[in-house]
């Protein structure tokens, strides 16, 4: 190899190595924020209630057997109102209906309160707190937003810049562990 060109692989190396520090050393305590929550939301199902309640199991299957949504909505409004505290919001993020456990969870806006029902009988199945959910707001940024009211735009900025630093963290990376060994086959070729 010429010695013009293995200076000039020798350069890209070191603007490699200068930008893959750089980037780590901005970004460090968010890359630390998402690789906690990361493994947090990875285990949420397997966390035995502790991150996401357990999925109880309704009586019936059948939705023709089940109550209507806006009873079902009442009812669980109802035991989040007498079980938790009255004066919680009671304005709804999502129903999550799971037809295979014959059971709902009425998932809530303001708060990390879920409420499982009985689809058939609309009895309580669980009570439960959903720390995944304010996990999962760390994660992608989206605590920022809703301190902020900045309707997204901070989620899709963070999201963006740390999707960002992955791509040129792994191509960096890749290059700084490849480039020597090029360079140093390349030599012995000579």
């Amino acid at each position: 190899m010429p010695n013009s060109q293995r200076k000039k692989q020798a350069q890209t190396l070191r603007t490699f190595r200068k930008v893959h520090r750089l980037t780590g050393a901005l970004l460090f305590v968010f890359f630390f924020i998402v690789a906690v929550t990361g493994v947090f939301l990875g285990w949420k199902k397997h966390s035995g209630g502790a991150l996401l309640p357990k999925s109880y199991k309704g009586i019936s299957t059948d939705l023709k057997t089940w109550q209507p949504i806006d009873a079902l909505n009442r009812m669980a409004t109802q035991v989040l109102k007498d079980s938790i505290d009255p004066n919680l919001s009671t304005e709804l993020s999502r129903i999550d209906i799971r037809k295979s456990k014959g059971m709902l969870k009425f998932i809530y806006s303001e708060h990390n309160w879920e409420i499982q029902l009985d689809g058939t009988t609309g009895g309580l199945l669980n009570i439960g707190r959903r720390h995944s959910d304010w996990i999962e707001n760390v994660h992608d940024g989206s605590i920022i937003d809703n301190l902020l009211g900045s309707k997204g735009w901070f989620k899709l900025f963070y999201t963006t810049i740390m999707g960002l630093a992955l791509l040129l963290f792994t191509i960096t990376g890749f290059w700084l562990w490849y480039g020597p060994k090029r360079m140093r086959k390349e030599q012995r070729d000579r």
